[in-house]
């Protein structure tokens, strides 16, 4: 398997949550004044991290939207579990930690996996080591949450908005360009073909396994939407031979 599946089943490199949490402080909601009881400081003067590669940049900001698509849940967890306010985590990490809960519930509160070749981040390590030491209160806190709104997952806390948009563009397809530097369209096409998809003629045609050849543009591939992860898993694309569109 692909060695960034395996760090994602574990957690992410402290370099993604520091990013992830720059990219959640400018999109996440704010609460009026007379409602605000998690505070984000300003960290505008911490800089963002270079991303290792586009796989990196992609993982750091589904982290930072998921967190956003979860912002009020994750902040009562932290409330409800005592977890927060803590006099030792300035306002201006609360964003790190925020994120760093979505993904320690994402996990099951299961702990993350610290790999040799990663650089360390202080402030990460502490909150990730704060936030496991509170797992059994922030695990009670949601199940608490979840039977208070007769909730069967934690999808039932997305905002009905942003549940339409995520419903509309799970069905679309997906496009991939091939990188004509690296690779032909002939070539891919039989890296795919043995990797058992088939190609059909257009999207019409299309079922789980199967791909077509956009009918305009002949360096463009079209997939089903649910063949999405799979494919940011192959080689072909962690070698920059098909670009996600």
């Amino acid at each position: 398997k692909n060695p960034v599946t395996q760090i994602e089943k574990n957690g992410y490199p402290d370099s993604i949550y520091i990013n992830a949490a720059k990219i959640f402080q400018g999109i996440h909601t704010e609460k009026s004044k007379d409602g605000i009881l998690v505070r984000y400081g300003d960290n505008s003067q911490s800089p963002m991290m270079p991303f290792k590669d586009e796989h990196c940049k992609r993982v750091s900001y589904e982290l930072a939207f998921n967190a956003l698509k979860y912002q009020d849940l994750l902040e009562e967890m932290l409330l409800n579990s005592n977890a927060y306010p803590c006099y030792s985590i300035p306002d201006e990490l609360t964003s790190l930690l925020v994120v760093m809960l979505y993904d320690l519930q994402d996990r099951k509160f299961q702990k993350r996996k610290i790999f040799t070749e990663e650089e360390l981040v202080a402030e990460v390590q502490e909150i990730g080591h704060y936030l496991y030491s509170y797992r059994t209160k922030l695990a009670a806190a949601l199940a608490r949450c979840r039977i208070k709104y007769d909730a069967l997952s934690i999808e039932y806390f997305v905002p009905e908005t942003i549940s339409k948009q995520e419903q509309r563009a799970s069905a679309l397809p997906v496009w991939f360009w091939i990188n004509t530097l690296k690779i032909s369209l002939e070539d891919v096409i039989r890296d795919l073909e043995m990797k058992g998809l088939t190609k059909v003629e257009s999207v019409a045609d299309f079922n789980h396994y199967t791909f077509a050849v956009d009918q305009h543009c002949h360096d463009v591939l079209v997939f089903p939407s649910s063949l999405r992860e799979e494919l940011l898993n192959l080689d072909l694309f962690a070698n920059c031979k098909l670009l996600l569109q």
